[in-house]
């Protein structure tokens, strides 16, 4: 005689196997999702630094009559970069000063990409601008 298979026999084996492909699949979701976090991070610098860099280079092409211009424009790109360190943010301005000359602001930040605590890539983030001194 045929005995009829209850479907829920079937199901009671595969209960696990949802929990096991989960536990396998979250470390690599984990890593992606620290990687997108610690590449946000790195683009928030990078745009900060632009952005300074910008209001140095403004503020050099306005700076051409006091007594110390290049102070005036390291002054402005250190206050535009507040979410930076500013020990660890080096500044360059180049100009003769002289109106219709060109101001050369360049600023360097260091940056680290580390995914659970391993270093994965690191280098110095590098904006510069060019503004007519008025």
């Amino acid at each position: 005689m045929l005995t009829k298979l209850s479907p829920n026999r079937f199901k009671n084996r595969e209960q696990g196997q949802t929990l096991t492909e989960f536990a396998m699949v979250l470390p690599l979701l984990a890593l992606l999702l620290f990687g997108v976090i610690q590449f946000g991070i790195v683009f928030h610098q990078y745009v900060t630094l632009t952005d300074s860099v910008r209001a140095g280079g403004r503020q050099g092409a306005v700076s051409r009559d006091l007594a110390d211009p290049t102070a005036a424009v390291v002054d402005r790109v250190r206050g535009s970069a507040a979410d930076l360190d500013p020990s660890q943010l080096g500044i360059s301005v180049t100009s003769t000063w002289q109106r219709g000359e060109d101001v050369t602001v360049t600023a360097t930040y260091p940056y680290d990409i580390s995914l659970l605590g391993v270093v994965v890539k690191s280098g110095n983030l590098t904006a510069s601008t060019t503004e007519r001194v008025e």
